[in-house]
């Protein structure tokens, strides 16, 4: 199945508790349909002194949220995402600008 969103595409959250906030993709699981953001739904993680982190703590990590509370950003701004065939390649294309996203 074929998702609006790719690693590493630019991404602004249009639903839940991080509603307006802005970020970069950083990975995308295709069999629950949802996507880690940067910087948005962090869980924290209590973790004891440890070799690689001696003082321990608290460690922030980004939760997933479901794909369909993402919409992606084409020059700053908010865009639905249409596929069309350019040289024989279906590619995604910026339906508010019409350019092809890379």
């Amino acid at each position: 199945m074929k998702f609006h969103v790719k690693k590493n595409d630019e991404v602004i959250i249009i639903a839940g508790d991080d509603k307006g906030k802005k970020g970069r993709v950083i990975d995308v699981d295709r069999e629950k349909s949802r996507v880690f953001v940067d910087g948005v739904n962090l869980n924290s993680k209590h973790t004891k002194p440890n070799a690689k982190n001696p003082n321990g703590g608290i460690i922030k990590t980004p939760g997933s949220i479901h794909i369909s509370n993402v919409q992606l950003l084409s020059d700053g701004k908010a865009t639905r995402v249409g596929r069309k065939e350019e040289k024989g390649k279906t590619v995604r294309v910026s339906t508010k600008t019409g350019k092809i996203l890379d």
